[in-house]
This record gives C-alpha cells, sequence and structure tokens, in this order.
C-alpha cells in the first residue's frame, strides 16, 4: 500500500506540474497577443487547436476503447480460449462453466481488463490528438478556402481543391489507417492473451469470435482501402516518372482506369468480409485480401510497368507531349512565372564613352563594397563598442541630395553575449543592455581616399552626413534580439556610451506586458524560471516585459502559418527604423507542378511585413491580392491582414523583390523558360547558374560556387529613368558563356514584373566566368596582385558584375587589401571589362576612362561623398593624387621603376596646377 500511495502522490504532482507548465504558457501566451494587439489571432488559432484535439480524442478513444472492450466480451461471453496446454488429439476450443484461463492463469477478473482498456484507449487518443492538433493550418484552409479560379485539365476541378480539400482528406485517411492499425493490434492482443488465437501450431487457429472480429475490421480496411485508391486518383497529378511532374500517358491511360477496378474489387471485398460475420469462416477473409493484394500488385505495378516499357518509352515524346505541356503551363503557373515577358537583348559591341556618361544612373550606383569586406569594415569603423554587433549589410536606394541613389545600410544591434564574463549579469542582461543604436549607412560606389566607405549616417546616435536623418535610433527589435528584457524598471537603461561616461535613457514605448503585479511577476519567474523576476527591487508597478524581441521569431509567433524570408532589412522612415520582412504563402499541392527540395510547389511573395525596431508594432500588408491561400488567411483572421495601399508611401518606396523567391524562381525557369514539350523533353536549351571563382584572390581553386542574384541600379533599354532591379545572368547548361539575365522590377509602379532579355543565339557572350579568367591572364594585374600578396598583404577579390547598358554589358570588380594580420579592407581598385579589353585602375571612373581610351573626365562618379563639384583643375587634382598614391603603392611593393614612374606622371600634373587658378564646373553631381 505505501508503494502504490507513493505511486500515486508522485503521479499527482507530475500531472500538476504538466497543468501549470500548460496554463504558464497559455497565460503569457495570451497576455502577449492581447498586448501586440493580435488577441483575436490567438483565440482562433487556440481554439480550433481545442476543438481538433477534443474531436481527435474523443474519435480516437472511443473507437479504441470500444474495439478492445468487443474483444473482451467477446471472449467472455463465448467462454472459448485455446489452454497454453494445447496437445495434438486434444479438441481445439473448449466450453467451460468458468472464466477463461488463457495465458496468464485461470479466472483473471473482468474489472482490471476493462480499465486497463480504458487506460491504454485514453493514452493512445492522447497521443493521437497531441499529433493531429498540429494539422489546425490545414483544417481552417479547408473551411475558409478561397476558389484558385482555374481548373486542373484532367478531373476539371477547381486548383482550391487540391490546396485545401485534397490535403485535409489525405489526413483523414492517414487517420483511419492508424486508428485502424492500432483497433487490430489491441484486438489482436486481447485474443492472443485470452487464448482465443492458437499460435502454438501452423496455421494457427482462431475462435468464431476472433474470425467475426476480424471480418468486421478487414471489411473496414477494404472500404477504407476503396476511399485510398478514390484518393490515389487526384494524387496521379503529383506522380514524377522523369519526364512529367503529374499524370503521364500510362497514369491516365492505364492507372485511373485501375484504380476504378480497383475501388469496385475493394467496395465487393468489404461487403463480402462483413457477410463473414455470419459464417464465421477462415477462408473467406484470407481469399478476399489474397485477391485484393494480388489484384493491387497486378494491375497497379506489374501491368503499369510493361505498358510503360513497351508501348509508351518507344514513342515517348509523342505519347508524352500533351501531359508536358500541362507540367509546363502549370509548373509556370504555382511558381509565377507566367508572368515573365521575354525580350531580346542584341548585346552588341558597339558601347561608347558617351554611352556611359547617357546612363549615369546606372554608373554612379556599380556596386563596389561587396558586403562581407564591407561588414568587416563597418566593424572597425563603426562597431565602437565591443557589445554592439552588425548582423548583416543590405542594399536599398533613397532620394539623396537629389538623387536616386543605391546605398548599404546595417543596424547596430546589442549583442550582450559579447559583454565580459564577469560584466553578464542578470541586471546587465535583462534590466540595463536592452536595445542596439543606430544605423550605418554608406553609397555603394564611392570610397575615400584611403579605400574606406563613405558615411551618409554614422556614429551614435547617428549624424548624418547626406543621408536620412534619425530621430529615434534605439532597437529593442531586431535580428539578434533574443531574450527577455524589462523596461521602465527604478534604474535607467544603457543607451551608449559617450567618452569615458556612459549616457542613460528610458524606454517610452507602447511594447511589454505590464508585470508590476506579485501575481504577473510569479507567473512569469515560473514561466522563465528565474526567480529575479520575482524578487528584484527594481522592478515597479509600471514595469513591462518584453518577449519575442527577435523580428523572426516575433513574426513567426504571430502567423505560424507564413514562410518567411531570410534577409530581413531596415529602412528609415520618417526619422524611425523598421525592419521590412517579405513573407511567403506556400502549399506542396499544386498539381503538376515541379517540386523544389523540400516538397513545396507553389509559392507568392503574399505579405510584407513592418516591424517598429523601437515599439516592436508588426503591421501585416497583402502584396499579392491574386493569391488564393493569402485570400483564405485573410477570411480566417479578419483583422490581421492590410490593403498594401495602406502602406505608408515612404515605407512603400523600399519594398523590394524578395531574393529568396527570386532563387526560387530563377531555378525553376531553367528548365521552364522552354515552352515547347519537344525542346523540354530533350533538355536542348537548358540554363543554369553561372560560375564564379571562389578563391580569395579570384582564381578558380579547387571549386567555384555559383552565381547569387544581386542588386543593382540600372536603366532598361528604353526606360528614361534607372531603376533599382534584381538580377541574375543565366549560362547554358555545362557552359561559361551567358545566353540571358532575368530581372525583378523593385520600384513600386513596376514592383514585381520580371523580366528576361535572351541574347541571340549565333553571338558569343562572355559570362562571368571567361570574364574572371581573362582578368587572371591579365599580365599587368596577375603580376600586381601576385605582388602584394608578397608584401605581407591580402589580396580580397570582389564579386564580378555584370551590368546592362543600353544594349551592351559591361563588367566591374572591385579589388580591396587588407594587412595579412589585419581586419579592415581597403577599397584598393575596380577592375572593368568590356568587350576585348580588360582594365584595372584605382577608381571606377578611372578603370571605365582607360576601359574606352578616354581621358579621366568630370562627373562619373565621384571618389568622395563630400567632394565638391568638379572643374578641370579639380581633375588634375585627382589626378596628381592618384598618380601620388600609386607611387606609394609601388613603393611599399618595392617597385622602384614603377615608383619613379609614378613621379615623372605626377610633376607635370602640379606644375599645371601650380601655373593655372581653378575653374567650377557645376554639371557634376551634387552629392
Amino acid at each position: 500500500m505505501p508503494t502504490r500511495r507513493t505511486g500515486v502522490i508522485i503521479a499527482v504532482i507530475v500531472a500538476c506540474l504538466i497543468v501549470l507548465g500548460r496554463a504558464s504558457h497559455f497565460l503569457v501566451d495570451w497576455a502577449w497577443f492581447s498586448t501586440v494587439g493580435f488577441v483575436g489571432v490567438f483565440w482562433t488559432i487556440f481554439t480550433t487547436k481545442a476543438v481538433l484535439f477534443v474531436a481527435v480524442y474523443a474519435v480516437s478513444a472511443l473507437l479504441l476503447w470500444v474495439n478492445g472492450t468487443l474483444a473482451l466480451r467477446f471472449v467472455w461471453r463465448t467462454r472459448l480460449w485455446f489452454p497454453a496446454s494445447f496437445q495434438p488429439g486434444v479438441p481445439a476450443i473448449r466450453a467451460l462453466s468458468g472464466p477463461p484461463a488463457g495465458l496468464f492463469g485461470s479466472g483473471t477478473p473482468m474489472l482490471p481488463w476493462r480499465l486497463l482498456i480504458l487506460a491504454v484507449a485514453l493514452v493512445i487518443g492522447l497521443l493521437i490528438a497531441l499529433d493531429e492538433m498540429g494539422q489546425w493550418d490545414q483544417v481552417l484552409r479547408f473551411l475558409y478556402q478561397v476558389p484558385y479560379g482555374q481548373n486542373d485539365p484532367l478531373f476539371d476541378n477547381d486548383i482550391g481543391f487540391y490546396l485545401f480539400s485534397l490535403p485535409v482528406y489525405v489526413a483523414l485517411r492517414n487517420w483511419a489507417w492508424l486508428l485502424l492499425a492500432l483497433s487490430a493490434i489491441t484486438a489482436g492482443g486481447i485474443y492472443l492473451v485470452h487464448g482465443a488465437i492458437d499460435p502454438n501450431r501452423w496455421p494457427w487457429r482462431f475462435s468464431p469470435a476472433v474470425i467475426a472480429h476480424g471480418s468486421v475490421l478487414l471489411g473496414l480496411y477494404f472500404a477504407i482501402k476503396a476511399w485510398s485508391y478514390a484518393l490515389d486518383r487526384y494524387l496521379l497529378l503529383y506522380n514524377d516518372n522523369g519526364v512529367v511532374v503529374g499524370a503521364s500517358y500510362t497514369d491516365i491511360h492505364v492507372q485511373l482506369p485501375v484504380l476504378w477496378l480497383l475501388i469496385g474489387l475493394c467496395a465487393i471485398s468489404a461487403i463480402v468480409a462483413w457477410a463473414n460475420v455470419r459464417l464465421r469462416t477462415i477462408r473467406i477473409p484470407i481469399a478476399t485480401a489474397a485477391l485484393v493484394l494480388g489484384a493491387s500488385f497486378v494491375f497497379a505495378e506489374v501491368v503499369p510497368g510493361l505498358y510503360q516499357r513497351f508501348f509508351v518509352k518507344p514513342s515517348e515524346l509523342q505519347k508524352e507531349s500533351p501531359y508536358v505541356q500541362r507540367n509546363i503551363t502549370l509548373t509556370r503557373e504555382a511558381y509565377n512565372l507566367r508572368q515573365i515577358t521575354v525580350r531580346p537583348f542584341p548585346a552588341e559591341q558597339d558601347l561608347t564613352f558617351q554611352a556611359l556618361q547617357n546612363n549615369r544612373g546606372t554608373i554612379d550606383n556599380i556596386r563596389l563594397w561587396d558586403w562581407q569586406p564591407l561588414m568587416d569594415t563597418y566593424a572597425q569603423l563603426q562597431e565602437i563598442r565591443t557589445y554592439y554587433k552588425f548582423l548583416d549589410v543590405d542594399v536599398d536606394r533613397y532620394h539623396i541630395n537629389g538623387s536616386y541613389q543605391q546605398v548599404t545600410v546595417a543596424a547596430r544591434e546589442l549583442a550582450p553575449s559579447l559583454l565580459s564574463a564577469n560584466a553578464q549579469t542578470w541586471v546587465n542582461l535583462h534590466l540595463l543592455f536592452t536595445h542596439g543604436n543606430g544605423i550605418v549607412m554608406s553609397p555603394v560606389t564611392q570610397k575615400s581616399t584611403e579605400g574606406l566607405p563613405n558615411f551618409y549616417l554614422k556614429d551614435i546616435p547617428p549624424v548624418a552626413s547626406g543621408g536620412p536623418a534619425v530621430t529615434e535610433p534605439r532597437i529593442y527589435f531586431g535580428e539578434s534580439a533574443g531574450g527577455y528584457v524589462i523596461v521602465k524598471t527604478s534604474t535607467p537603461e544603457f543607451d551608449y556610451p559617450q567618452g569615458k561616461d556612459n549616457v542613460y535613457a528610458y524606454y517610452d514605448g507602447a511594447d511589454g506586458i505590464p508585470i508590476g503585479g506579485a501575481a504577473w511577476r510569479s507567473l512569469f519567474a515560473w514561466y522563465f524560471d528565474d526567480v529575479n523576476i520575482l524578487l528584484s527591487d527594481y522592478i515597479t508597478g509600471q514595469s513591462r516585459i518584453m518577449l519575442h524581441r527577435n523580428i523572426q521569431d516575433r513574426v513567426r509567433t504571430i502567423a505560424p502559418f507564413l514562410q518567411l524570408d531570410r534577409d530581413p532589412y531596415m529602412v528609415i522612415s520618417d526619422g524611425r527604423l523598421y525592419w521590412m520582412q517579405d513573407a511567403y504563402t506556400t502549399s506542396a499541392w499544386f498539381p503538376y507542378a515541379q517540386p523544389q527540395p523540400d516538397g513545396t510547389n507553389y509559392i507568392r511573395n503574399s505579405v510584407k511585413v513592418v516591424i517598429d525596431a523601437y515599439n516592436g508594432t508588426v503591421t501585416f500588408y497583402v502584396a499579392d491580392a491574386a493569391d488564393p491561400v493569402v485570400a483564405t488567411y485573410q477570411r480566417i483572421f479578419p483583422g490581421l491582414f492590410k490593403p498594401l495601399d495602406a502602406m505608408p508611401a515612404d515605407l512603400r518606396a523600399h519594398i523590394r523583390y524578395p531574393e529568396d523567391l527570386f532563387n526560387i524562381q530563377a531555378q525553376q525557369y531553367r528548365a521552364y523558360h522552354m515552352d515547347a514539350p519537344e525542346v523540354f523533353y530533350n533538355r536542348e536549351d537548358l540554363w543554369q547558374f553561372p560560375r564564379e571563382p571562389t578563391g580569395p584572390d579570384g582564381n578558380e581553386g579547387a571549386n567555384a560556387t555559383r552565381m547569387a542574384p544581386y542588386y543593382i541600379m540600372m536603366r532598361l533599354p528604353g526606360e528614361p529613368h534607372a531603376e533599382f532591379f534584381l538580377m541574375l545572368p543565366m549560362a547554358p547548361s555545362q557552359r561559361e558563356n551567358m545566353v540571358a539575365w532575368l530581372g525583378a522590377r523593385c520600384d513600386p509602379l513596376e514592383y514585381g514584373k520580371l523580366i528576361v532579355y535572351e541574347f541571340p543565339k549565333d553571338k558569343l557572350v562572355y559570362g562571368p566566368f571567361q570574364i574572371e579568367a581573362r582578368i587572371n591572364q591579365n599580365t599587368n594585374i596577375s603580376q600586381q596582385i601576385s605582388l602584394w600578396n608578397q608584401m605581407g598583404s591580402r589580396v580580397i577579390r570582389g564579386n564580378l558584375l555584370v551590368v546592362p547598358i543600353g544594349n551592351s554589358l559591361l563588367y566591374v570588380s572591385p579589388l580591396y587589401l587588407r594587412a595579412e594580420s589585419g581586419q579592415l579592407p581597403e577599397l584598393k581598385r575596380v577592375i572593368a571589362a568590356y568587350g576585348d579589353r580588360v582594365v584595372m585602375e584605382e577608381t571606377l571612373p578611372a578603370a571605365l576612362a582607360a576601359l574606352f581610351n578616354e581621358p579621366l573626365q568630370a562627373g562619373l562618379s565621384p571618389v568622395s561623398a563630400g567632394a565638391a563639384p568638379s572643374g578641370p583643375a579639380d581633375e588634375r587634382a585627382r589626378a596628381a593624387l592618384e598618380h601620388y598614391d600609386q607611387a606609394i603603392d609601388r613603393l611599399k611593393a618595392g617597385d622602384w621603376a614603377g615608383f619613379g614612374a609614378e613621379l615623372d606622371a605626377l610633376r607635370p600634373l602640379l606644375q599645371e596646377l601650380g601655373q593655372r587658378p581653378a575653374t567650377s564646373d557645376t554639371s557634376g553631381p551634387k552629392n
């Protein structure tokens, strides 16, 4: 008795702890959702989960309990069993006057067995319900589904049936299979334990009760199997035979009729099995099972295989062409490739220096700062203190000093883990160091004379030098913010360092759950397993606790049904900092569509999410109102989404086409740009992403990686202004030359439009890898790189950019130098290529001038953001400075001949400057 009592006490304590844990999670989630203004979303998800859990639990436990109880009752009433001491010659089944002995001995009471069956049913039902509760999203999509508006070509069902209904039917079928399998195992175990099944001889002997019960379960198996075959008709639209994704010729002409045959056979077998409840013969179940399994193997496996091999294979292209066309059409629909506009690109070789002048919007925004060297440079120049961290560098565009400029931005976030070990106290981690501070911004093309980036925004608090002003620089919500912090306490928060002192501030925003009361403090102390929350004297009646401060975790908590882009970026609007997060609606159930490696075969960038970095306010905007999936979610959560037009114009100017979606679409377009079935079948025009070297100095080394898409500012042929684009060159499969480039327009008026410019098939257009090879083969460039590497500097080759200008292509690549033991890369050279020429100069204007054998002119692209208006004297001064810098580089490298040559070139420029006064030319950029 003491042992039993102790077990009961332990079980009660464990149950109470589980209930308290679940209750604390519920209360904290409810409080947080209420604080951020999405309590309706919380209740919708919670109610759906609860109803689904109760329904599945009740049905599963009830069916398992009824099944087990019936088995026990059949055994008990008939008093039939096989004695454990069964011997040949002894009657196989004996009727007794007492309870069945079975394998556990005689006289086993019935009540414990009933309780055991009930307990097993409740536990297994609980496990099933907990698992099926995760289907809440599918259930809601099924109940609130919006028609797609387009039908599949085989069954003429609206595609919404496949996106919303079919997944639920498949889930119900799988649940039915699981319940049937568990029921059979439960009943079989009961019959075996009580001796109604004799396993001691072959073939096994079964009592009439076992045969009757088994016939019922077998009939259910055939019924579910018939339903499964009915669903398999629709699942043909997801087959992949290596030629066609979707229903192929064999699927439609053989598999589909076979499935109808098997549906009828299973339906008849179910009726026969149920009729055997009265006949109670073992031969009928064995015969029907053998018939169904044999027919399934022969007609569903052997016959289609033979038909495919001997009838379809010899004429595969002819027979599969209509179904290949379906695959092409619906894959393009699933990935929104149908909107791509195809235009010719002559790839002419008539680019002139004047054409560069006419495309200043493109030239002045060629990105020379790659994210990794720039990140290292930002870290050295602008992290200020060790506990600040730049986690990412993003590319965006702003109107600065009257010009549309491409810039790089990075948020200065707080990383408490970088505090010294003795400073990582509870007060510091949760009360004092609560937020990051500020943002840095620099133009993508400009550099200082030392080869460092110029800053439009820098320092703490942010200092604007041409960039937009920031009036609220504090970052409480970001890419790194993870743990909770408590604000509005009696101690001020660290704001930023100022010389030897620190500046402190108090949070006056709207986010946070009030925890001034003892009950709330106790709740959060339990929730976080942190007694300091309950005991700290710093927490006052006005204190608030901030949760989910990582922006992606914050968005996922509110909308777990959205898939998030991996690269959120920061935007400045009206002096405040906002995070822009792209979100996708996806599905794995689009018919005839080529799936991705993760199984999804439908995607839309339907939602743009904006998060206030200070207040944590999250706003969801519908970016693609035509998407039926997001329209369904709008019906499920009526207060969650806003139309894109409701986004402030200043923020809407910074939306951009997401790189993850573009990558997925480009991957699919490699094959699915071929719209002729015969071309697609033969893979005659398969594309690939171009290769680029992986070595830091630009050499191929052992491997090469595939080129990634990049943002660029350029003017399309025939367009009046430069636009912000996301683009990627394309190369033919197994070749290095280029055949096209794919671009996505990002500016609001043309947002989301995809364009592919295809090159003439009879013209060779150098690809990035071929240009890289030509750069490495250039003796002047390779010698200079070797010389730098030998003199204690490390050469870092930047990414090669393909820049469309007019109907021609220009290639530009930056080159950085970093001391062998240093962490500060400097932009030292710019390599440019066009036609058969490759040059390397100190600046982009100098490289472009050398590329076209033109003298360096004013106004192409300034070296410094703060440069004064350029004139002839200014250009001579700049040229003199370039020769001086090159002379110093030659001196450091031990190149005395080069040093002397640079000094010789410097002398006449200095003499001319000393003789003539400077003149002003206001045609240069006003940066």
